[in-house]
């Protein structure tokens, strides 16, 4: 069996495995091929792979021979089809948000692994992508917000007067928000979050921020962690109290995104003019339709002096550790589906059944299964 791993897009800094991960890899009885400089944006060299035991090829050459292609982002329609018969593909693919790929990969009886899909369960957490570079995102947001800045984030007591720290909004407190509070802190900032789930309280006040409470949440334990819509009243409340905090803030930090929806709309409009100029904004959730009525995927726009950056793929400006991190999640999975050498897809485990987007052209993750029926 030849498992395959690409390089990455032009915009796309990270790779699926380093050479570290290729000896474990071996290790399970199979052969490992690479493209090409697959790893030279992640410092990792072709010599490195080949030291640890895997081949260099071209692309066409794992695509047309590799049982298993590993990779990040999704690839084309046209390189699917090289794939040779039986292959399986797994990645970030976006099943949920990219339904022209999924209906391809269906009606040409093809076996693929969406990671972003991994249930969100105490389980699969060592496989758990979206967590891992939550982690790296959150901390890489408050750097960017922290040099965008035209001031300190912590307090200084100088021979020129004392400096008073910068005063950061951090809008969802799961795992990019909760790193990006923790970074913040260790700058010296003074940081409020806020989210809707009260089980996010305790987390963001044991890490020495302040709690930003709006009562009346609608909560779903099986959202796996992700907030939930609310209703409007609520909504209504939420946007008066965040606007109150937000306009004495000098960094707001937003991650809030609900799966399969457009992101909710937190930061209005007037909650930007109301922000004092050289304020900054960095929104995670851009790309998802974005949690600042102004912001603009992937884009620095300024309104009165107010910076907005929509962030896109964040990780990939970490491209060492976000790789590293990647890889032991792809490895934790692997060993679900690989035994003796050989694929062996178990579609009866949950964890396999919930990332698995389609078996031989056959619809199986339920969340799939339910966008092809709407």
């Amino acid at each position: 069996m030849i498992i395959g791993i690409l390089k990455e897009p032009q915009d796309e800094s990270r790779v699926a495995f380093l050479p570290e991960a290729v000896k474990t890899l071996l290790s399970w009885q199979v052969s490992v091929w690479v493209e090409k400089d697959a790893g030279s944006k992640a410092f990792a060299s072709d010599e490195l792979y080949q030291t640890a035991g895997a081949e260099i090829h071209n692309r066409n050459e794992v695509l047309t021979s590799a049982d298993l292609i590993v990779g990040i982002q999704p690839i084309n329609e046209e390189e699917i089809a090289s794939m040779k018969p039986g292959a399986v593909l797994m990645g970030q693919l976006n099943a949920l948000y990219n339904p022209g790929l999924t209906k391809y990969l269906i009606e040409n009886d093809r076996t693929a692994f969406s990671m972003e899909l991994v249930p969100r369960t105490t389980r699969a957490q060592a496989m758990d992508v979206l967590s891992s570079m939550a982690t790296v995102t959150g901390y890489k947001a408050v750097l960017m917000a922290a040099d965008l800045l035209p001031r300190f984030f912590p307090m200084f007591m100088t021979a020129a007067g004392s400096i008073t720290p910068s005063r950061v909004l951090i809008l969802g407190a799961g795992v990019a928000g909760l790193q990006a509070i923790a970074t913040a802190r260790r700058l010296g900032a003074s940081v409020f979050a806020f989210d809707v789930r009260q089980a996010a309280k305790e987390e963001v006040l044991s890490l020495g921020a302040k709690f930003v409470d709006v009562e009346g949440a609608k909560e779903d334990k099986s959202a796996g962690g992700y907030a939930v819509e609310q209703t409007e009243e609520f909504l209504q409340r939420q946007k008066d109290t965040i606007h109150e905090h937000a306009s004495k803030a000098d960094v707001i930090i937003t991650t809030a995104q609900i799966p399969g929806r457009k992101a909710p709309l937190l930061v209005e409009e007037r909650t930007v003019k109301a922000m004092k100029p050289g304020s900054v904004i960095i929104d995670l959730a851009a790309s998802s339709g974005g949690n600042c009525a102004l912001s603009q995927p992937d884009k620095t726009v300024e309104i009165n002096g107010v910076r907005i950056v929509g962030v896109g793929n964040l990780a990939a400006n970490m491209p060492q550790d976000a790789s590293k991190m990647y890889g032991k999640n792809y490895l934790n999975f692997l060993k679900l589906i690989i035994k003796d050498g050989n694929l062996n897809l178990n579609l009866e485990d949950d964890i396999v059944h919930g990332t698995c987007v389609c078996h031989k052209g056959k619809p199986v993750s339920s969340r799939i299964i339910q966008i092809q029926n709407n």
